[in-house]
């Protein structure tokens, strides 16, 4: 074979080659299209199944366009938008100092107020028309004396009550369980030896408005003075030449008023142990005696039928006319009104600054006795909650009445009766959001 045989004869295989792969990429392309095909196909179909399933929500949209927003926002605008932001940050947080600021003025203008009022005498809370009638339940009685029992102190943190009888005893005892406490027992009279106590009817006690200290006043002519928390003897203060029947301590302070069957108001100094002067006026044994924060004292006057107001500065007296009968009870309202009760059945309210009642309510707790023979039942107790509308009376008709001051006290209505097998009520001064009467039997 020649070379140029030999040269064709490779030439013919590669023509015979490429002529076997033209048909193959024919194919090839023919499978491409297909699959192109099949693929736009698919994709219709797919288009398909999704509109009918699902739908653009709204929501989608806004967020998409919220974004094209931010995308198309300029960073001076974003600067613009930012600061307005905080703008608005800072006005809201101003907007809720100042309401802040306007509440605690409010509230401090509101206390200072009361404070004025309170000082004027003019205070009273609208406390009356809330109260309701306690529930049998809600009564609870406390037994361990051996006589009636003549006074009840409540302590200023209303934890304790410290109760006194004709049996010449203290019971101190748990507002909580109802538990005795503490018991100062009676002691026999020119006994050596044995520890501080009463010998005689125990007619009054008052305690200090920080609970430091207890008083008792007895029959004997003798004050003692107690540790109220831990009931120990302290001072025993002597003077009066009769029965010790009232005492008092001055708000704030321990300064101590007591007035006697004798006539006659002494001024103490517990905290010093010492005695300040004495004060005359009655005509007859002093009954009761009640005082708050001035420096002043009222008593009444029993059978002389006054109610005083006792100036201790100046060493004057201011006399009140009102009652027909014995005048055996009083307490002080707030720093300008007070409430009394007589044995002519009559309560009445008073104002300092007037020498008459204001209001005059008889037989507040009714009539006793055969027809055409009627006699009042006498008022033997009053109490009053410190500076509200709300004032108890208690007499031997075995209930106790609540009655509501009108505005400015100057009228008197009756709100409910509490029924109790009992005859005396001591009123005891306790917080105005927690009201709470006590109540012994004579």
């Amino acid at each position: 074979m020649s070379a140029t045989a030999a040269a064709r004869k490779p030439g013919k295989q590669a023509s015979r080659a490429g002529a076997a792969a033209e048909p193959s990429k024919r194919r090839r392309k023919a499978d491409s299209a297909g699959d192109r095909k099949k693929l736009k196909d698919g994709g219709k179909m797919n288009e398909e199944i999704s509109s009918d399933s699902e739908t653009e929500s709204p929501a989608q949209g806004k967020i998409e366009e919220e974004e094209e927003e931010e995308l198309e926002e300029t960073v001076q605008e974003k600067k613009l938008r930012l600061a307005k932001l905080y703008l608005e940050q800072l006005r809201q947080q101003e907007e809720e100092k100042a309401e802040a600021r306007e509440f605690e003025e409010d509230q401090v203008a509101g206390r200072l107020k009361e404070d004025v009022l309170e000082q004027r005498g003019q205070l009273q809370k609208s406390v009356a028309k809330e109260i309701q009638a306690p529930a049998p339940d809600d009564i609870r009685v406390l037994r361990g004396h051996q006589l009636s029992i003549t006074c009840l102190v409540i302590t200023p943190d209303d934890l304790a009550i410290f109760s006194a009888a004709k049996d010449c005893t203290i019971i101190k005892w748990s507002v909580e369980s109802g538990q005795k406490l503490h018991v100062i027992p009676r002691v026999k009279k020119d006994t050596e030896g044995q520890p501080p106590g009463h010998c005689t009817h125990i007619l009054c006690m008052a305690i200090s408005s920080d609970g430091k200290y207890l008083a008792s006043g007895d029959r004997s002519k003798l004050i003692l003075i107690w540790e109220a928390e831990s009931c120990q003897h302290l001072y025993t203060f002597t003077g009066h030449r009769d029965a010790v029947s009232g005492l008092a301590f001055r708000k704030g302070t321990h300064q101590l008023y007591s007035t006697s069957h004798d006539r006659s108001v002494k001024v103490w100094n517990v905290a010093e142990n010492s005695y300040v002067e004495t004060l005359f006026g009655h005509q007859d044994a002093v009954a009761a005696l009640d005082a708050l924060s001035r420096e002043c004292c009222v008593t009444a006057g029993g059978r002389d039928g006054t109610v005083r107001v006792w100036k201790i500065p100046e060493e004057s007296q201011l006399v009140f006319y009102g009652h027909q009968g014995s005048i055996d009870c009083i307490h002080l309202i707030n720093e300008g009104h007070m409430v009394s009760g007589a044995d002519d059945g009559s309560v009445a309210l008073w104002s300092l600054s007037k020498k008459r009642p204001l209001v005059l309510h008889r037989e507040a707790h009714g009539l006793q006795g055969m027809p055409g023979l009627e006699q009042p039942f006498w008022v033997s107790s009053v109490a009053a909650l410190l500076n509200t509308d709300l004032v108890a009376t208690g007499s031997h008709n075995n209930c106790v009445k609540l009655w509501q001051c009108g505005e400015g006290f100057q009228c008197l209505d009756h709100l409910f009766d509490i029924p109790l097998d009992m005859f005396w009520v001591s009123g005891t001064r306790a917080k105005a959001q927690r009201p709470r009467a006590v109540i012994g039997s004579a």
